[in-house]
């Protein structure tokens, strides 16, 4: 059966050719599901992606969280360690009244190493967080053995001591050598002393 559009009259769509309304039909729903897509289904499409990347990162931020539950115990005992060790590390710092016995242990292992002293000046204290640094110039006469034995003893300390701005230079023609060096000593500041800016001791 031919169908002429123009013989079909809008105000009688009932008297259309069965064909011709099919066509009506899936246009008119076409339409909708374009409409219903374009002012409602659109927004959720956009809303949906933005979801599952939300989702995404939760979970990226889940597993490191169990990472890190997992772990926990193990972080604990490192933190034990660390503070064990830091706590070790504060002991081999003098008080103010060990200081000076620390210097005499420092000279003394000079020269027990053979050396010969023609300058031992400690410095001005340099206040840090918790503790002062107690810089010494130090000028030694002596051979490489003796440097040598010298700088073991000093490591060799119970306390910390470190070296620093190692120089060696030969004195004149005596075949002798001269090493110029600065060592660091470390002192624990006490509560009082951070708290009020220096006690008796």
């Amino acid at each position: 059966m031919n169908m002429n559009l123009n013989e079909l009259d809008l105000a009688d769509v009932a008297r259309w050719p069965t064909a011709a309304r099919m066509v009506v039909i899936l246009f008119l729903m076409g339409g909708v599901v374009f409409l219903g897509y374009w002012f409602h289904t659109k927004d959720q499409l956009v809303e949906l992606d933005s979801a599952v990347e939300k989702e995404e990162g939760l979970k990226v931020i889940f597993e490191t969280k169990a990472k890190q539950a997992a772990n926990l115990e193990a972080y604990e005992k490192q933190l034990e360690e660390m503070r064990e060790s830091f706590g070790a590390m504060l002991r081999q710092l003098p008080n103010q009244t060990e200081v000076a016995d620390l210097l005499v242990d420092v000279s003394q292992t000079g020269l027990a190493s053979g050396l010969e002293f023609e300058l031992f000046q400690p410095g001005s204290e340099v206040p840090k967080e918790f503790y002062a640094e107690l810089p010494i110039s130090i000028r030694v006469i002596g051979g490489y053995h003796e440097f040598g034995d010298f700088i073991s003893g000093v490591a060799a300390l119970p306390r910390i001591v470190t070296i620093h701005d190692v120089s060696i230079g030969r004195v004149g023609s005596t075949g002798l050598l001269g090493m110029n060096l600065t060592a660091k000593t470390y002192r624990y500041i006490e509560d009082d002393e951070a708290v009020g800016g220096g006690g008796d001791s």
